[in-house]
């Protein structure tokens, strides 16, 4: 069976009026793949990298790495989901920005019914970001309760996850964001501290916080506006957590940096060498759904937007104009 779907493709690397919506040819799932059929999209930082060809990716690209929907039919090999399964995903490569697509099912988990799927939309790219930070990505010795972390960004889809993910395993975690109204958000969701970063200087206000001492890591998605001040934060032994580029690439440095302010360490994570197998994918996805079924992580969804709308929905995540999680509607 073959048949066609919306999708979002661009045919060049460029702003958000590259990205054109097209009628696409839809087939049958081959071995080790799946058809889903999308009930909403969740919207990334990753996606305007890929867009603007600071990811470099081959023409033409159909963009988006997250969503949720119904599985409509499973390739040979496909044991872990069955057609007429509820099911989300954070996955590669791109394609989710449509209403129907084939993809690898490796990285696709059956939604628990206590999730709906917008909230499955929102919470997979996101979601599975913040537990291997928070889990995974550690500094010497691991994190105890009451240790203080630094978090940038602590207001966006990433941030309020982490916010409230860490006040649960009782770190305190101090945030960054660009406006009172975005510490606020910060703080309401579990930030035990939250600096303006476009009122303070987060480097001298992280050292107030923590009586000179610095932090035992930090996670940065911001990029090269951050990234020096973010290893000055750091106590000796510290861990600089780089995930994300939203300020543009940091420079190249000399690595005997890391010496002269502390023995320092530094990690360029991503999330998909940490979901690359089925098994860790799962592991890392059941960690996720059970904090958000607890309640101690609630997935805040604060923009949405038709698929027909996405230029913008771009144009106000470059504009850091958004809050929470963003989606596409169908």
């Amino acid at each position: 069976m073959t048949t066609t779907s919306k999708a979002i493709r661009i045919e060049r690397h460029g702003g958000p009026e590259e990205m054109q919506l097209v009628q696409v040819q839809v087939g049958e799932p081959g071995p080790g793949e799946i058809r889903i059929r999308h009930k909403a999209i969740g919207l990334n930082f990753i996606d305007v990298y890929q867009r603007s060809g600071l990811y470099q990716l081959p023409m033409p690209l159909q963009l988006g790495m997250e969503a949720s929907g119904i599985v409509e039919a499973v390739g040979a090999g496909v044991t872990h989901l069955a057609v007429g399964d509820r099911a989300a995903y954070a996955s590669q490569p791109p394609g989710s920005y449509s209403e129907l697509r084939v993809m690898p099912a490796k990285n696709v988990c059956r939604l628990p019914d206590g999730i709906d799927f917008e909230t499955g939309a929102a919470m997979m790219l996101k979601g599975l970001t913040a537990q291997y930070l928070l889990k995974k990505t550690l500094p010497q010795g691991g994190l105890q309760p009451g240790d203080h972390v630094l978090f940038h960004a602590a207001a966006g889809g990433v941030g309020l996850i982490a916010c409230q993910w860490a006040r649960a395993l009782g770190l305190q975690l101090i945030g960054t964001a660009g406006s009172p109204e975005k510490c606020q958000l910060a703080r309401e969701h579990g930030a035990a501290h939250a600096i303006d970063y476009k009122r303070e200087d987060f480097l001298a206000r992280v050292k107030e916080i923590t009586g000179g001492k610095g932090v035992k890591v930090v996670y940065d998605s911001i990029g090269k506006d951050t990234f020096e001040k973010s290893l000055d934060c750091l106590q000796p032994f510290g861990l600089l957590a780089s995930f994300g580029n939203a300020s543009g690439a940091v420079s190249p440095f000399a690595p005997g940096v890391l010496g002269t302010k502390g023995s320092l360490y530094l990690t360029r994570a991503t999330l998909f060498t940490h979901i690359a197998t089925r098994e860790s994918n799962q592991a890392m996805a059941d960690d996720l759904f059970d904090v958000v079924l607890r309640g101690d992580v609630k997935i805040r969804i604060d923009q949405r937007y038709p698929l027909e709308q996405v230029q913008q929905a771009h144009r106000d995540l470059e504009a850091r104009k958004t809050t929470g999680c963003t989606i596409l509607t169908l």
